[in-house]
């Protein structure tokens, strides 16, 4: 059982704690992986907008609608997720979370079957269901596995894995989803009239359903891996066990809750946005074929893990407050660069903010958490649940595009949302922070 102060509060002149806690490298691998998993879904819907713009020929508004359903997935389900979490434990939450991703993503194929878009968006929402168990399970328990002065580092190396699986998404959709046909107008006019457009689009929206196919097999088997293997107690998942299962009122009364759930919702939107339009904006600014936006967009990712990776290491010297405090600034700057300087700058200053708002989910994550005790469990499901910013913010970002004729002026929504991560980095979650507790027990599952 570990006991240790803030995960903030760690300075560079203590001594080293160890990451990964002795016997449990298997637990944390398999975990981890999920990680990975969770990365593809979530930036293949940056390719299915511009897919499905195509293949249902509809407005980049309508096409936003992508990451609406699936941000209200996580919304929807990430409270009951803790709920039966804290009466199953943490094990329970992989496996029902990889099987409903898993489902989600076979639904794919009676959707392309019925053609019909709104059967993609229910798709989509079941595979969000499945994330929300994920990451309801996932972040907690990698922050609460080991000494609570390592947490936030701990879950910013499980979470550098997260933009691998984000660059495989981008990839798999670029090089299997994209077909590299764009029409224009008069070519559209043409097929029309020859009573071919229908066939095309039809075959454009086809091309989505064997890369989810494979997906929802490969993590359908993972559960089974995560169902056969013994799994440590965390202390949290013995609450059921007393009857206390700790309050909501309570979490209303810790403002370093609150604002890190407020944090989180303005983060993930400024990323969903930044990250769905990015392919556009490239479009728009420089005229690039959408292949090669593409993989401008699977770069930015890869920055994005350089910055995971590279934050768990630096956290071992620089406070993690202090650190995405740092990067929130910075970002501000250079998505004011994007707004103001349309084109191969903007791209260049819009590219780079993936790397500087790697640290933020999981940093604000361990922030928000520490110290819960009982209420970790749900405390934990209402920062997943502000993962819902992606699905409010990035329609609102389509919509200011649309009425400014301009997708650049329309990263002022980013831009904002940064603001707010770095009022809580520097004053948001010093306000009222509790003590942190006991986090471990030696029990086997």
């Amino acid at each position: 059982m570990f006991v240790s102060g803030p995960a903030a509060s760690q300075s560079s002149t203590d001594a080293p704690h160890k990451m990964i806690p002795a016997g449990m490298g298997l637990q944390f691998f398999l975990v981890t992986v999920l990680f990975f998993f969770w990365g593809m879904p979530n930036n293949l819907n940056d390719v299915l907008i511009r897919q499905f713009m195509t293949s249902f020929a509809i407005t980049r508004f309508k096409a936003g609608l992508v990451q609406s359903a699936f941000y209200l997935g996580y919304f929807v389900l990430a409270t009951p997720a803790a709920l039966l979490m804290r009466k199953y434990g943490y094990k329970f939450g992989f496996v029902a979370g990889l099987l409903l991703f898993g489902a989600g993503a076979i639904l794919f194929w009676p959707a392309a079957a019925v053609d019909r878009y709104w059967f993609f968006l229910a798709a989509l929402f079941v595979i969000a269901a499945g994330l929300s168990f994920l990451e309801t399970a996932s972040n907690p328990f990698v922050a609460q596995m080991g000494d609570p002065a390592s947490a936030a580092r701990r879950l910013n190396f499980a979470q550098a894995f997260n933009p691998l699986g984000a660059i495989s998404g981008v990839l798999i959709g670029t090089v299997f989803i994209f077909s590299g046909i764009e029409l224009t107008p008069a070519q559209v006019s043409a097929m029309q009239l020859a009573g071919k457009y229908h066939a095309y689009l039809r075959r454009e929206t086809m091309r989505v359903v064997t890369p989810y196919l494979v997906i929802g097999a490969v993590v359908i088997f993972w559960a089974i891996l995560i169902a056969l293997t013994k799994f440590p107690r965390i202390e949290s998942e013995h609450e059921g066990e007393s009857g206390d299962h700790g309050h909501f009122a309570e979490l209303l009364r810790q403002p370093n809750f609150l604002f890190a759930v407020l944090a989180q919702f303005m983060y993930v939107g400024a990323q969903v946005c930044t990250w769905s339009y990015f392919i556009q904006y490239i479009q728009e600014t420089t005229h690039q074929p959408e292949k090669t936006a593409g993989y401008i967009l699977t770069g930015t990712l890869v920055a994005f893990g350089v910055g995971r990776f590279s934050s768990a290491e630096i956290m071992r010297r620089v406070r993690p407050d202090r650190l995405m405090g740092l990067y929130s600034v910075i970002n501000v700057v250079l998505v004011a660069i994007g707004v103001l300087a349309p084109g191969w700058i903007g791209i260049g200053s819009i590219f780079l903010t993936s790397f500087f708002m790697s640290v933020m989910y999981p940093t604000i994550f361990a922030l928000g958490i520490e110290g819960l005790g009982r209420n970790t469990k749900i405390g934990g499901s209402f920062i997943v649940m502000a993962i819902v910013g992606g699905a409010v913010l990035t329609p609102l970002m389509g919509w200011l595009s649309q009425i400014t004729h301009s997708i650049a002026e329309a990263y002022l929504v980013p831009l904002g949302c940064y603001v707010v991560v770095a009022f809580y980095s520097y004053v948001g979650h010093r306000m009222g922070r509790p003590r942190a507790t006991s986090l471990t027990n030696p029990a086997e599952a």
